[in-house]
C-alpha cells in the first residue's frame, strides 16, 4: 500500500470519527438541556409551593397557634392540641418501629443474607414500603379500631409504627452490608463473639446511616394523615390519655383546610408551615449526618 493510499484512510478515518464525535455531542448537548429544563420545571413548583407555605403559614403563625387548643368556627384558637398529638405519636410510633427495623434489618445483613426467610421478609418489607398509607391505616382500623369499637392514639401509633419499620429495616441492611468484611474478619481473628462484632463494629461503622434512616422514617409519618383519619381520628380537646381519639396536626390541617372558615384556614396554613419546618429540619439533619460519616 502506498504512502498516498495510507494518508488518504487516515484522513477518512480522522473525518468518521470527527462525525461520530459531533454527533454524539449535539445528543449530549440535547440531553443536557432536557435534563436541565427537567430540573427547572420541578424546581419552579417546588420553590412555589415553599413561597406559598411560608407566605400563607407566617401570616396565620402567631402566639396563640403555639400555646391555645384549636378553636370552634369563627372564635381565636390555636394548634398545641394537634401539636402535642403529632409529637406523642411520631415519637412513640418511632421508638416502637425503630427497634423492630434495627434488628430485622442486622438479622437480615448479619444472620441469614441468602435463606429463604430472609427473601420472604425482604419480599413483605417491599411490599409495605410501597403500599400506600391508607391501606395500613386501613389494616389498623379492621384489627384494632373495629375490635376495641374505638378510635384511639395506640391505634394511631400502630399505624405509623408500620410505616417506620420498612424505612428502617431497608436502611438498616444496605448500610451494614456496605461495612466492609476485612473489619468482621479482623473482629473474628482477634477471638470476638459474634454479637460483640455486631455491636461494636459493624453498628458502629454504620451508626450514621442507620440513624439517617431513622430521621427520614420520622420526617415520613410527621405528615401523614390517611392512617390517622382511620386510626386516632381527631379530638377538639386537650388529651394526654392514649385510649382515646387523639388530635393530630395532618388531620387537623386537613379539617381546617376544607372549611368554609376563615379563621381555620389561617391556623390550617400554620400548621402547613410547623410541619414544613420539621421535614426540613429532620431531611437537612440526615444529610449532615451522612455527610459527616462520608
Amino acid at each position: 500500500m502506498s504512502t498516498s493510499e495510507t494518508l488518504l484512510q487516515a484522513k477518512a478515518l480522522a473525518e468518521t470519527r470527527a462525525h461520530r464525535y459531533a454527533g454524539r455531542k449535539r445528543v449530549n448537548n440535547v440531553a443536557l438541556v432536557l435534563s436541565l429544563l427537567a430540573m427547572a420545571f420541578g424546581l419552579f413548583w417546588l420553590f412555589w409551593i415553599l413561597w406559598e407555605t411560608v407566605r400563607l403559614g407566617t401570616a396565620g403563625l402567631t402566639l396563640a397557634t403555639l400555646t391555645q387548643m384549636t378553636p370552634p368556627p369563627n372564635d381565636e384558637g390555636g394548634l398545641l392540641n394537634a401539636i402535642y398529638g403529632s409529637f406523642v405519636m411520631v415519637m412513640l410510633a418511632t421508638f416502637v418501629g425503630t427497634p423492630i427495623g434495627i434488628m430485622a434489618g442486622i438479622y437480615l445483613a448479619e444472620f441469614d443474607s441468602k435463606g429463604w426467610l430472609a427473601n420472604v421478609t425482604r419480599f413483605v418489607n417491599d411490599i409495605l414500603l410501597s403500599a400506600p398509607s391508607i391501606v395500613i391505616g386501613l389494616f389498623v382500623y379492621a384489627v384494632v379500631v373495629t375490635r376495641f369499637k374505638s378510635f384511639s392514639g395506640y391505634a394511631g401509633i400502630l399505624a405509623l409504627a408500620l410505616i417506620v419499620i420498612p424505612v428502617v429495616i431497608r436502611t438498616t441492611e444496605n448500610m451494614l452490608q456496605l461495612v466492609p468484611p476485612g473489619l468482621r474478619e479482623a473482629a473474628y481473628a482477634l477471638g470476638a463473639p459474634k454479637w460483640k462484632v455486631i455491636l461494636s463494629i459493624t453498628m458502629r461503622s454504620a451508626r450514621a446511616g442507620v440513624v439517617t434512616g431513622v430521621l427520614l422514617a420520622v420526617a415520613r409519618i410527621a405528615g401523614e394523615t390517611a392512617p390517622l383519619l382511620f386510626t386516632a381520628l381527631s379530638n377538639q380537646f386537650w388529651t394526654s390519655s392514649l385510649s382515646q381519639p387523639m388530635a393530630s396536626l395532618p388531620v387537623t390541617i386537613f379539617k381546617f383546610a376544607m372549611s368554609p372558615y376563615e379563621n381555620w384556614q389561617h391556623l390550617a396554613w400554620a400548621g402547613v408551615f410547623l410541619i414544613t419546618l420539621a421535614v426540613l429540619g429532620l431531611n437537612i439533619l440526615a444529610r449532615v449526618l451522612t455527610r459527616s460519616k462520608l
